[in-house]
């Protein structure tokens, strides 16, 4: 795959940019083919929901295990470690991965042993008990203050039980902690199935699309997403504004949106981001109708009116039928797709209504073969799930942060370790 983003690599000794163009920028499990009898430590990322002590959502484990299998395949020693929750550094027993373990066992319909710490004695016993295609899950890493601190000693004696590193954690890729980036400084590593198959989704998507390409942005504030749109202007030919952010463009432009969410003091930037849009030959689109309401909840009284005929006391919570039709007009002209955030409110009826139709047309496109379409970040995958379409795109990443700052053209320490660190320190 081709690489044009450019990754920043930290070291004690230099900062140096690099950019991967036209070259394998990373190992894969292709290129750990003898790994019978090895032990092999697997970063997932196993942070499922949990509520009421039940997994809520087992999409997470589900795309593990792809990886897990292969190596079981190849006779490995599969060590898998990951973080869960927020324990800051110390043991929460409410916070284990014992549970989840029970879980991937279910889902892999293979034993998973358990160790009661990541590192230390307890961990070291359970390897030195493993057998050719074992399965082992390590305890919490966020049990140890090191992990978020990246501590080169908790990277070390984790690196200590294995022989090879896979990381298999896009979504935790975004930070440097010991067990993301740290580790890859001591076992050669590579990446997963899961990691790899999330990167060439993402520069078929950005770095090397076809065209023309779309982006859909959604959400509440342009402040949290400030330097998403600015990367998307630089990088797609459309550029479809939603959500309560949607309003904020609007209201920049002299438009009243009544009770509607928008942010007064982001009109300038909203207006400085139209503008870069132009010079750079990038098309926004905007709502031209909207649905209103006086209140949020399920089912109100609704009314669609112009997008200049928003009643003072209302607020508006989705964009209208003729906006729908604009959208999928567009996707008709697309070649690529970026989705990152819903049209309008969709967790509450009506107002999914909008986000229901033009992700419909999107996987309709998308199954025809017309249209490479790539989605992520929470609310888009619970919207995507709600239209019924989410195993109907061509990728939808679960990453959350990881994904989103992908889409800013940030550096993600985890895969600048796999792409330079551990490329340059342990070639095959």
């Amino acid at each position: 795959m081709g690489f044009l983003n450019p990754y920043v690599r930290y070291s004690s000794i230099v900062r140096k940019q690099i950019i991967m163009v036209d070259q394998k920028a990373f190992k894969t499990l292709d290129d750990l083919a003898d790994c019978k009898g090895k032990k092999v430590l697997l970063r997932g990322d196993l942070n499922v929901p949990v509520h009421d002590g039940k997994i809520s959502d087992t999409t997470r484990l589900e795309r593990l295990a792809p990886t897990i299998q292969e190596l079981v395949k190849k006779g490995a020693k599969i060590i898998v470690c990951s973080h869960f929750a927020r324990p800051k550094g110390k043991v929460v027993p409410e916070m284990s991965l014992r549970p989840v373990g029970e879980a991937l066992a279910s889902i892999l319909k293979l034993p998973v042993a358990f160790a009661d710490n990541c590192i230390g004695p307890d961990a070291e016993k359970a390897v030195g008990a493993m057998k050719d295609g074992d399965v082992l899950l390590l305890e919490n890493t966020r049990f140890h203050a090191g992990e978020e601190k990246n501590d080169p000693t908790l990277s070390q004696d984790l690196a200590s039980l294995a022989d090879y590193y896979v990381d298999d954690a896009f979504s935790a890729a975004h930070r440097a902690h010991a067990s993301t980036e740290g580790v890859t400084r001591y076992l050669p590593s590579f990446a997963g199935r899961l990691m790899e198959n999330e990167l060439n989704a993402l520069s078929r998507a950005l770095e090397n699309p076809k065209r023309p390409v779309g982006a859909i942005v959604g959400g509440s504030k342009i402040s949290t997403k400030l330097d998403l749109l600015s990367n998307m202007i630089a990088k797609v030919d459309v550029l479809v504004i939603g959500g309560a952010m949607a309003n904020t463009f609007l209201a920049a432009q002299g438009v009243k949106v009544g009770k509607s969410l928008q942010e007064a003091e982001m009109h300038d930037t909203a207006r400085d981001i139209m503008a870069k849009a132009e010079e750079k030959g990038c098309k926004i689109l905007l709502p031209v109708d909207v649905v209103v309401a006086a209140e949020l909840k399920n089912d109100p009284a609704t009314r669609t009116v112009d997008v200049n005929a928003v009643p003072d006391d209302q607020m508006i919570l989705d964009v209208g039928p003729k906006t729908v039709e604009l959208l999928n007009k567009a996707l008709a002209e697309l070649k690529t797709l970026v989705w990152n955030g819903p049209l309008g409110a969709f967790e509450f009826t009506p107002f999914d209504k909008a986000t229901n139709a033009v992700a419909q047309e999107a996987a309709k496109l998308t199954k025809a073969g017309k249209l490479e379409s790539v989605a992520g970040g929470g609310d888009t995958v619970s919207a995507l799930k709600h239209a019924g379409v989410i195993d109907d795109m061509s990728y939808v990443s679960t990453a959350g942060g990881a994904f989103l700052e992908w889409l800013e053209g940030k550096a993600l320490p985890g895969i600048v370790a796999l792409t330079t660190l551990a490329r340059e320190s342990f070639p095959l």
